[in-house]
Formats: C-alpha cells, sequence, structure tokens
C-alpha cells in the first residue's frame, strides 16, 4: 500500500504575490484550487513566476524553480532578509520619478538586497508589470502609469515566512520536477509558445521556450506522474500540446482566462487555456 500522505497546506490564510509577473496565476488561484489534492508531501513549483499558486497553499515543505537567476536570488533575498528588502524599497518610493526609474533600470547592483528591491521596484512601476530584456541581458521595459511602490496589501513577514519553507533554485525546471516522488505534487506552468486563438500571448523570456522544450517539459511530467506524484499544468490550449500530454496519459481540461497582458488593448480578452493533470 502507498504510503499515508499527509496535509502539506498551512493553517494560514493566503498570502498574495508581491510580484507580477507575465502568465501569473492569480485568476487560477481564484477560480481552480480544487484541480490541487489537499493532501500531499512537497510542493514543488518548476517555473515560479510571481509564485501565485504558492502562496495560496502556503505548503509546509516546498521546492520553487525558476530559470530567471534574477528572481529567484529576489526571493532568497525575501526569505532571509526581507526587513532590509522593504526598507530599501522604502528609499525607491521616495525618489521614484520619471528620471529615476530608468536610472534603478540602468544599474545592475550585487549586493542582495538592492538587487531584490530593484526589481521589485521596476515590477511594480515598469509597463504593465513585464518582465523583459534585451540580447545583453538588460532590463528594458519603459516606465508604466502605476507610481505606487508599497502596497497596503504587502505583508513581506508572511511572504518570508512562507519562503523560509521553500527550497529555492535557479535552473532548468527539470532540476525541480525529477526530484518529485511518490505523494509529492507539481505544479507547471511554462511559457505559452503556442499561439493559439489569437489569444495575445507574448514570449517576455530571456530565453525561448521552444517545441523541444516543451516536449522535455511533457517528459519530465510523466516521469513524476509515474514515479507517483500529483501533476497539475497549465498551457495553451491547442491540438498539438492536448496530444503532447494525452498521448503520455495525461488528463486535459479546457479552462478560459481575461489576458490583461498584451501591448494594445484590442489583444486583451477571454482565451482558452488547458488543465492538465493525472487520469482520473
Amino acid at each position: 500500500m502507498p504510503p499515508k500522505r499527509r496535509t502539506s497546506t498551512e493553517n494560514a490564510p493566503n498570502t498574495p504575490p508581491f510580484l507580477k509577473w507575465p502568465g501569473g496565476k492569480r485568476w487560477f488561484v481564484s477560480h481552480h484550487l480544487d484541480v490541487f489534492p489537499k493532501n500531499y508531501n512537497r510542493y514543488i513549483e518548476a517555473f515560479t513566476g510571481s509564485a501565485s499558486v504558492f502562496f495560496a497553499l502556503r505548503p509546509k515543505n516546498a521546492i520553487l524553480c525558476d530559470s530567471n537567476e534574477e528572481l529567484m536570488a529576489t526571493y532568497r533575498a525575501v526569505k532571509s532578509r526581507s526587513g532590509k528588502v522593504v526598507a530599501a524599497l522604502k528609499l525607491h518610493a521616495d525618489k521614484h520619478s520619471d528620471t529615476y526609474y530608468y536610472k534603478v533600470r540602468d544599474e545592475a547592483p550585487k549586493d542582495a538586497i538592492a538587487r531584490a528591491a530593484r526589481l521589485i521596484y521596476l515590477n511594480r512601476t515598469c509597463f504593465n508589470g513585464i518582465y523583459r530584456v534585451n540580447r545583453k541581458g538588460q532590463f528594458n521595459v519603459p516606465r508604466g502609469s502605476k507610481d505606487a511602490v508599497l502596497m497596503e496589501s504587502d505583508d513581506f513577514s508572511s511572504i518570508a515566512s512562507a519562503l523560509r519553507k521553500a527550497q529555492l533554485i535557479a535552473g532548468d525546471f527539470s532540476a525541480a520536477i525529477d526530484q518529485a516522488t511518490e505523494g509529492d505534487l507539481v505544479f507547471a506552468d511554462p511559457p505559452y509558445t503556442v499561439r493559439h486563438n489569437n489569444n495575445g500571448f507574448l514570449n517576455y523570456n530571456e530565453k525561448i521556450f521552444s517545441w523541444s522544450d516543451q516536449i522535455r517539459l511533457a517528459d519530465c511530467l510523466a516521469r513524476a506522474m509515474e514515479r507517483g506524484a500529483f501533476v497539475v499544468s497549465t498551457n495553451a490550449n491547442h491540438d498539438s500540446v492536448r496530444e503532447l500530454y494525452t498521448e503520455r496519459g495525461f488528463r486535459c481540461r479546457t479552462t478560459s482566462r481575461f489576458s490583461a497582458i498584451s501591448g494594445t488593448g484590442k489583444d486583451r480578452g477571454q482565451y482558452e487555456e488547458l488543465i492538465i493533470t493525472n487520469p482520473l
């Protein structure tokens, strides 16, 4: 008989993410938390982004992974020194202006606290919360219309508390998923590289997530499922993606969401996505 699984979610209120990220799953948390099992061992997230699902579930034991090293460095700083990150954000808030935004955007601090505060500041004041870099790896998103650097909803002490229960990995998704064993819960929300239904999804990633990466991910998730892990993944609702997962034994369902990340208003609207899980 398989080992008895323990509940891996804290008895604590959901913690709002402190970052806005392209493809973020706040909408998913609001409508589809029921797709996640209530009892599992360890939570593993392979494309962390804003970590909306992680902060909603508040797992007692987790692995968070993302290929964006700058992002994971920010999580590490908030995890260990949240008070100093908030203090640095207050300085950004006091100095915020058009000129100051571009000055900070052009900087490349080495100090962990300054580096984390810079990413959060730029994320909150840049255009649409987009993360995009040029070929040199330099953040190049223009200033947006929002000026709030610190939010009333901010609870960095709660965020740090949640992150203290997580191992943070900067690297390929396989570094996290390959650790999944029986009873673990894996969540994967990869970049959507198939443009479906004129969906307006744009790739803001430093490195394009290719179709071969999609195949690698499907194989990686299939191996985790074979080892007894629970798998929940989201992806583009496209025949090629659906076939990729159904032929590996996964269950695919369709949902829709409002996409607010787009260059022009006419590209924003309801778009279909796939929810991929273990078979019933």
